[in-house]
């Protein structure tokens, strides 16, 4: 009978020494949204390989696809036909940093007390890099690991993966399996773990407003005439109510729901800290919800871009035309279709002097994702939870949006997807100065070693 607690301790004692690890992968720097970077996420990726190698799984390769970056797999397959198969999903690719103001080198690991500095720390290299320490106490403990293993590593996440369905078409082995563990989530504190069911989806509008056939002079023409920039802005405010929350396509929130919510600890301190907010500015008012209600089962807009004339370029002139792009984030349960027309009813009725307004939507739109997290797979997860951090995750919801999570869904629907991660409300995901809490990632090391033997006895064959 294997001693899983031992294990646990094996990983424990781990931890610190893979911070090298993480130093190493993060140094490439290997930001998919930029063109030049393509050869290091090529390069990174082999190291990936050679590294799953050595720590003895088979099948370690690197998959490529015409016009798209890398990603890697590799499985264990020792547990034999009796015992299920799970698959480990993460990415390698990060955020870029340029124009960021960071205290530390975004691409070396840097400790600050509890805290590890450096892009990917958390998103999402810790992420899955926490699965490979788990796995390698296993092989080192016992020889071998309860379960089999797949993992596949992608190379275009932050860039919304655009190709990871081509991947599943063209290795379809790579992702079969019985279980899905997707890296990349969040916990509510760094006390409490988080088990995601729901993401908000991501569609972009263009907004545009025009009254003439070119500009005209302000001096001559201010006051009789329409000005579209005034005009789009008036529009604007139609959608938002007073605390600047998007007003239409709200959803029903379940009281039974609303009233767990508040389990959360997504309070004005973790608010304040977490979004960085200067001193004397407050979060928004809760309004009869709660900030969980609001942030994960809510719709929300952001303006994104302008028209509007920039400093350098100014003319007193009336401009013809003025136009806005709109990020709206679509609630759990809700399409983009749905979001899109309430928007567009709003913006194009009654307009001010008959101005022509017109809604673009762009591409690259992600779905939201409402899951039930229910049945044996997460059992397993909650039982390997309770001990390692001392409870039971949460289920929680994310306000953004990760495509390849919907993708999952659709794809592997028959399948249980368990999605945990090492991100903190204090991590900065995709801002400056992101980080990984070494005791959030100590605990999902101990976490993952439980989970692949707790899914090994619920799934058995």
């Amino acid at each position: 009978m294997v001693d899983v607690t031992r294990v646990a301790l094996v990983a424990e004692q781990a931890v610190e020494a893979s911070f090298a690890a993480l130093n190493r992968y993060i140094a490439f720097a290997p930001i998919s949204s930029d063109p030049e970077a393509a050869p290091r996420l090529l390069e990174l990726a082999e190291v990936i390989r050679t590294d799953l190698a050595k720590l003895g799984f088979s099948r370690a390769r690197v998959l490529e696809l015409s016009d798209a970056l890398p990603c890697v797999a590799a499985e264990w397959t020792g547990a034999g036909l009796g015992a299920p198969t799970v698959l480990v999903y993460g990415h390698f690719d990060v955020q870029p940093v340029k124009g960021e103001a960071w205290s530390t080198d975004p691409h070396a690991i840097v400790r600050k007390g509890d805290r590890l500095y450096g892009r990917g720390s958390a998103d999402d290299v810790g992420g899955w890099l926490s699965h490979l320490v788990a796995m390698e106490a296993w092989l080192k403990e016992t020889g071998g690991l309860p379960c089999n293993i797949k993992i596949l590593l992608e190379g275009e996440e932050e860039i919304g993966s655009p190709n990871l369905e081509r991947f599943m078409d063209a290795y379809p082995d790579a992702f079969d399996s019985d279980a899905m563990v997707l890296t990349d989530c969040e916990n509510p504190s760094v006390d409490i773990p988080g088990l995601t069911v729901s993401l908000r989806g991501l569609l972009e509008v263009e907004v545009s407003v025009t009254s003439a056939a070119s500009d005209v002079h302000s001096g001559l023409w201010g006051n009789v005439v329409p000005d579209p920039a005034t005009t789009l802005l008036a529009l604007l405010a139609r959608i938002v109510d007073e605390d600047g929350r998007l007003r239409v396509a709200r959803r029903a929130i379940d009281p039974e729901w609303l009233a767990s919510s508040r389990d959360v600890p997504l309070n004005d301190a973790v608010i304040r800290t977490g979004a960085r907010l200067l001193d004397g500015v407050a979060p928004l008012p809760e309004r009869g919800l709660t900030p969980a209600a609001w942030v994960w089962r809510q719709p929300a807009v952001t303006v994104l871009s302008t028209t509007f004339p920039a400093p350098g370029s100014e003319k007193n002139a009336i401009r013809r035309s003025a136009s806005a792009k709109l990020s709206l984030r679509i609630a759990p349960g809700q399409t983009s279709d749905e979001l899109f027309a309430a928007i567009e009813r709003e913006l194009r009725r009654d307009v001010p002097g008959g101005l022509t307004v017109s809604l673009e939507r762009m591409p690259g739109a992600a779905a939201s994702w409402d899951y039930t997290a229910a049945g044996p797979a997460f059992d397993a997860a909650d039982r390997a939870y309770e001990k390692a951090w001392g409870r039971a995750p949460l289920r929680v919801g994310l306000g953004g949006s990760i495509p390849f999570v919907a993708l999952f869904g659709k794809r592997f629907a028959r399948l249980p997807l368990v999605l945990n991660g090492v991100i903190d409300p204090e991590t900065g995901a995709h801002g400056p100065n992101e980080s990984m809490h070494v005791g959030v990632y100590t605990k999902t090391v101990k976490a993952n070693v439980h989970l692949y033997a707790e899914l090994a006895q619920a799934l058995a064959k």
